[in-house]
């Protein structure tokens, strides 16, 4: 089998630091002494006691440092043992926090000294990054985890002071999942996403309960090398009781679906369906429409589901990481938060496919459960399909919707509910984000560590993942995770090997998790 193929980790662009007043123009030369200089550099001679937690200036005429020295400030400028910092000017406070000088400007900036510069900040004595849950009101501001400070004022959301025209008059401003939602007078509720939208949504604070029954899952394949009887038992050993198993309309891929859903009816395991079509006909070129992609699939999944539908499957996932497509993605890097990741051109293609799976499911299945599945942090392909819209911003498309969220979330994507922005920036809750964008329950289909994980490793990933699954459960709508794989063959992915010998520790951490945390 091929190794599948990760996306590696980015890196954030390191802050830059900054003047604390760009083109002010007329700075004295560095090493001016302020007046009463000669008496600042006696007292850091003299190795005074550093001032008080929370020391200004004014209303002190000084502050000494931990190292030290003596801080003062003349006419604007600031002065360090009696020599002036020529990279600070226009300042109207300093400030002794937590071990770190602070200045404040004329325009109420706030900047801390890092030496010799000075990096804007926030006034450290807000307090960092905002609990999960804050709103305003009864709260005053809001700091996100870039340091933002937000507020609101009749109706209106600040960010830093500079109002957001693109708001919704609001009553109430939420910190949510590490993402801002917001409240209007009606109720109704808007997520500001990370293309700066603000998209309609449900409060994200109701919790949703998943369905019981189905919270453990691991995926596999047609033509594993042992019978429907042996994958079951197989399942049951190990205590899961989902099942993904994918194929396209044909004997060869079909016929090993059907007898693997007959025994699972007998078995009472559930199989979730993956019908496996892309984006390119049978000879590897890409549909030529939407509509020739729509019409490609359509007879094709209403075949499948045709098939499966009288053996007790009722649950299918349209399409495999589609969005990660070399046609869809334009840089496989970037974590899908952008609708500038995406092809414009192409994109019409995939909605097609997409479409035609889940209508072909329902034309001969008019109850099944059709899920769409995307990776990463593809929040931007899935608020575009949903909200009918393309990559280039246009609207009005058909808009495509779906019963079940589904995701795949490999370490190095990163914590899927810390998430980040294409592998840097600060983290979001995604499961909550689809919660309330969407309102259909959650499916984690393949998770699993990186290939070049020790076994030791990744038991560890495994017992960590499968807490944090399990504690989401309830809360999240987050109805099953399926780990990838039942066995690749050897020892990258899978937790058996094809002659079904148990690989440990991971086996045992993940059997032992199970039996000690129902899926009720």
């Amino acid at each position: 089998m091929k190794r599948r193929q990760f996306l590696g980790c980015l890196t954030a662009a390191a802050s830059s630091y900054v003047l604390v007043a760009c083109g002010g123009g007329g700075t004295d030369a560095l090493g001016n002494i302020a007046s009463g200089g000669d008496s600042a550099v006696a007292d850091a001679a003299a190795g005074v006691t550093a001032s008080p937690n929370g020391t200004t200036v004014p209303s002190a005429s000084k502050i000494v440092d931990n190292a030290g020295n003596v801080w003062t400030l003349s006419k604007g400028y600031v002065y360090k043992n009696g020599v002036k910092d020529s990279h600070a000017y226009n300042m109207t406070m300093l400030l002794w926090y937590n071990g770190a000088i602070y200045g404040e400007n004329t325009s109420k900036a706030f900047y801390q000294y890092v030496g010799p510069s000075w990096k804007q900040c926030l006034d450290p004595r807000l307090g960092g990054t905002s609990a999960d849950g804050t709103a305003i009101p009864p709260a005053t501001y809001i700091i996100d985890k870039s340091n933002n400070y937000w507020t609101m004022s009749n109706g209106g959301v600040f960010k830093n002071g500079v109002q957001d025209r693109t708001a919704p008059s609001a009553a109430m401003l939420l910190w949510y999942g590490s993402l801002f939602y917001l409240k209007t007078g009606t109720g109704q509720f808007y997520v500001r996403s990370l293309t700066g939208e603000w998209l309609t949504c449900t409060d994200p604070r109701i919790a949703k309960a998943a369905k019981a029954g189905s919270f453990y899952g691991i995926n596999g394949h047609y033509d594993y090398p042992f019978t429907p009887t042996q994958t079951a038992a197989a399942l049951q050993a190990l205590g899961c009781t989902t099942y993904r198993l994918g194929c396209v309309n044909t004997a060869k891929q079909l016929n090993p679906v059907v007898a693997m859903a007959k025994q699972f009816q007998t078995a009472k395991l559930d199989l979730f369906t993956l019908i496996n079509y892309g984006l390119r006909d049978g000879s590897g070129t890409l549909y030529t429409s939407e509509a020739a992609a729509y019409s490609a699939v359509h007879a094709n999944a209403a075949a499948i589901a045709k098939a499966l539908a009288p053996y007790g499957v009722t649950t299918y996932e349209c399409g495999n990481e589609l969005t990660r497509d070399p046609a869809i993605i334009l840089n496989s890097t970037t974590a899908g938060t952008s609708h500038n990741d995406f092809n414009n051109a192409n994109w019409p293609i995939m909605r097609g496919v997409i479409r035609g799976m889940i209508d072909g499911v329902k034309s001969v299945q008019p109850t099944a459960r059709c899920g769409v599945n995307f990776c990463v942090a593809d929040v931007a392909a899935a608020d575009m399909l949903w909200d009918g819209r393309q990559p280039d911003g246009s609207t009005g498309h058909p808009a495509v919707r779906w019963d079940v969220t589904t995701w795949h979330n490999y370490s190095p994507y990163g914590d899927i509910f810390n998430i980040g922005t294409d592998g840097a920036g600060p983290g979001f809750n995604l499961p909550v984000y689809c919660k309330a964008r969407y309102g259909v329950p959650f499916m984690i289909t393949e998770w699993n560590a990186g290939p070049e994980y020790t076994e030791a490793n990744r038991s560890t990933y495994v017992g960590k993942q499968l807490t944090e699954f399990y504690n989401a459960r309830q809360s999240d709508q987050i109805e099953s995770v399926m780990f990838y794989e039942l066995t690749s063959g050897d020892y990258t992915y899978g937790i058996v090997l094809d002659n079904l010998t148990a690989i440990q520790p991971t086996y045992g951490t993940f059997q032992t998790f199970v039996k000690q945390h129902a899926d009720i």
